[in-house]
């Protein structure tokens, strides 16, 4: 998957600005696709130059005038073409991954503590991704064109939960070695058990 890709299927939604679709990716696509706002806007300029998005200025008074982009029928040409072929699933590069495999040969107290922030990030993540689908699909359902979103939202949680559980574990196991205490679990101490 490119970038620009991404960006056509943003477009799908509505016409948008560059800022309108950058905030747009931060709060969606942004989550399993990441791209800073400069990347954003350049992926725009090309997408244009080859015809798959088109800018209409828009005149303000008291302010820059703006480009809102719409996708062409080349674009969306593009993205179907795109999404028809084969996904790569992801591969893992993880540092952290690498510094536990060498756990007999590095320092457990830092490794801790990265750990213990990595479990924070993903239950922040986990909460964000349930706010987000409480308030998009509150009773659990999408119409068709937004059936895509939710699932990706579950996906997003259920990794989130995943990692933080796995995080915990991992923490337990260098508690154990170091002999310090537990850290408590997302979900009150109801984490299931594999034997």
């Amino acid at each position: 998957m490119a970038l620009g890709d991404a960006i056509l299927a943003c477009l799908t939604e509505r016409p948008m600005t560059g800022y309108e679709l950058a905030k747009t990716f931060d709060a969606s696509i942004g989550f399993f696709w990441k791209a800073d706002h400069q990347q954003i806007y350049r992926e725009l300029s090309r997408l244009r130059d080859k015809g798959h998005v088109q800018g209409r200025e828009v005149v303000q008074s008291g302010k820059p005038n703006k480009l809102v982009y719409t996708l062409t029928a080349e674009g969306r040409a593009a993205l179907k073409h795109w999404a028809a072929r084969p996904s790569v699933p992801p591969s893992i590069k993880d540092d952290l991954l690498v510094r536990l495999y060498a756990l007999d040969c590095v320092d457990i107290e830092p490794l801790r503590t990265d750990l213990m922030a990595r479990l924070e990030h993903h239950r922040d993540r986990y909460e964000r991704y349930e706010r987000l689908l409480n308030k998009r699909f509150p009773d659990g359902t999408a119409p068709p064109a937004d059936v895509g979103k939710m699932l990706s939202l579950r996906l997003g949680m259920r990794h989130e939960r995943m990692v933080v559980e796995w995080c915990e574990e991992a923490l337990d196991a260098l508690s154990a070695m170091s002999g310090r205490g537990n850290v408590l679990p997302l979900d009150d101490g109801k984490r299931e058990s594999n034997g």
